[in-house]
């Protein structure tokens, strides 16, 4: 596992890396506002056993990477979807496998479609085929209102204040799988220990947007493609991934039962690693 800091279109953005550069690339796209720490070390180390070179970065405004001043609209989607295949680039990579959640999984979509050379298979977890601050499903009940509420609560510059939130939006969105509360808070310290402004992230972030909208031109895409969605996702509700796997060519869409709008909790690894894994090579 190597963690190091990378020029990439006029920014620095940390990447870490696990297994052999010899094995086949695969590039991990982390959601809005989220830095790499989201996907699970062990996670990642289960991807590189199974023959994968991985590689997972800070998103700009998150973690490591060059972070801009709080509504700033310094940079776009584009600029983010750039900056993904800026990290191959860096690492001299022509093509790699894909797996991105919500804002992940629209950049991997937007390189699919504007850069298929780059993609080996694109996998889609959690991810809307429109704009999704237009396009979601509104929280207004039960757990999901939580996440929203604690939003505006929340003071992001607090490190008490950040984690608590940080745990609270985990649970909010996630499901019986979500990992416990002693998990979330080491992962919510770890965010924020290894991050700059929190709030500057999702302000900015949200400015950015995901770029333009792909949705007609998901047709195209010639990549193997699965669609990993999970029942219990408040956020992208069943038409969004259904959507999906109906509008790319060959798409396949894999429930996962009892998962929320959530990077996989462990209780589903095996048939995660397994959808990404067994995707042709």
């Amino acid at each position: 596992m190597t963690e190091t800091m990378m020029p990439v279109n006029g920014i620095q953005v940390c990447v870490e890396t696990f297994g052999e550069p010899t094995e086949p690339p695969l590039l991990l796209l982390a959601g809005e506002a989220s830095s790499m720490d989201w996907w699970d070390d062990e996670f990642c180390r289960r991807l590189a056993a199974g023959g994968r070179f991985v590689i997972r970065y800070d998103h700009r405004d998150t973690g490591r990477s060059t972070c801009f001043p709080a509504g700033v609209t310094a940079y776009s989607g584009v600029d983010l979807m750039n900056d993904a295949i800026g990290v191959l680039d860096a690492l001299r990579i022509p093509a790699a496998h894909l797996v991105g959640i919500c804002l992940g999984g629209a950049l991997g979509l937007r390189i699919a479609v504007q850069h298929p050379e780059r993609v080996l298979s694109l996998t889609l977890i959690s991810t809307t085929a429109g704009d999704a601050h237009s396009h979601e499903t509104p929280l207004s009940s039960g757990r999901a209102a939580t996440m929203v509420d604690t939003r505006t609560e929340i003071d992001w510059s607090s490190r008490r204040s950040a984690i608590a939130g940080l745990i609270a939006e985990a649970r909010a969105l996630g499901g019986p799988f979500t990992p416990d509360e002693p998990h979330l808070r080491r992962l919510a310290e770890r965010v924020f220990d290894r991050g700059g402004d929190l709030a500057t992230a999702r302000q900015n972030h949200r400015l950015a947007g995901y770029g333009m909208p792909v949705r007609d031109r998901l047709n195209a895409i010639t990549a193997p493609t699965v669609v990993l969605h999970g029942t219990l996702d408040r956020r992208f509700p069943a038409e969004h991934p259904e959507e999906l796997a109906r509008s790319i060519p060959g798409a396949r869409l894999v429930w996962l039962d009892g998962v929320g709008h959530e990077f996989p909790p462990r209780a589903v690894w095996t048939r995660v690693l397994t959808e990404i894994l067994g995707t042709p090579v």
